[in-house]
């Protein structure tokens, strides 16, 4: 898929959208769905950039626990965008706080390249921080330590609305390649009735010329007709410049302002 530009969605806080009694209701029914789904068309797959070995250990842990499979594991940003370009994964799990190059910045990189959804992982919850994240195209964040009555719904939702994004896009770029093809049709059907009424034009032109040459001339209608007809490619003229020329010669003249009063 092509790159495109990073969405103006809000990234999202778990804590201000659902209650920790609503998330593990959502978790409670979901389980057997998730299961279900992952059976069908197999595990949903994970980039985890964490720079710490212990927290990274525990969240590839939790995640393998409910079906995730971890495709990738980086220590800081730059290998974070290079397995994330490897894998393609359906979701980034990044840390914010990682050497090389931080958490935000290689998900700006992510989502420039709209290769994934991220969820930031903070320690941090920090207004500015979380304006550079959803600046830098981030879909949500988490903060530490991870739960995985936060964390779980939180990847769902970012991928939920990663597809949402793109789908929307995919109908965008549809839209705007029909709107091209409709234009060219019209152009080249508009073009077509400009020849159409040219050819008219002229056609009209030939007639009273030829008529002209049958009666001041003393042409046959066929002789006239073949007379404009052979001048024009002998003298490479066109039919229609000819056929003026032979109207304004033999044509009625002008009434004079004199014949008029």
């Amino acid at each position: 898929m092509v790159a495109r530009e990073k969405s103006e969605e809000p990234s999202i806080n778990v804590d201000e959208v659902l209650t920790d009694e609503e998330l593990k209701a959502v978790a409670d029914e979901s389980e057997p769905a998730e299961r279900k789904a992952v059976a069908e068309d197999g595990p949903r797959t994970v980039v985890v950039a964490e720079d710490e070995a212990v927290n990274r250990m525990d969240l590839v842990a939790m995640l393998e626990d409910n079906g995730y499979e971890v495709v990738g594991q980086a220590a800081n940003g730059e290998e974070a965008v290079e397995l994330t370009r490897k894998y393609r994964p359906d979701v980034v799990c990044m840390d914010v706080k990682m050497p090389r190059m931080d958490g935000i910045a290689a998900a700006g990189i992510i989502c420039d390249e709209n290769i994934a959804p991220v969820v930031m992982l903070t320690a941090f919850s920090q207004t500015d921080l979380v304006k550079k994240a959803t600046g830098a195209g981030a879909m949500a964040y988490v903060t530490k330590p991870y739960e995985e009555s936060k964390l779980l719904p939180t990847l769902e939702v970012a991928m939920g609305r990663f597809a949402e994004i793109n789908d929307l896009l995919d109908n965008v770029e549809r839209s705007e390649r029909k709107l091209k093809e409709t234009t060219d049709q019209l152009k080249e059907t508009e073009e077509k009735l400009k020849k159409a009424e040219d050819t008219l034009e002229e056609r009209k032109l030939v007639d009273r010329a030829k008529g002209l040459l049958m009666d001041k001339a003393d042409f046959s209608e066929q002789g006239a007709f073949r007379w404009i007809q052979k001048t024009s490619m002998d003298q490479r003229i066109p039919k229609k410049r000819l056929a003026q020329a032979i109207i304004a010669k033999y044509g009625d003249p002008k009434p004079s302002d004199s014949g008029e009063r």
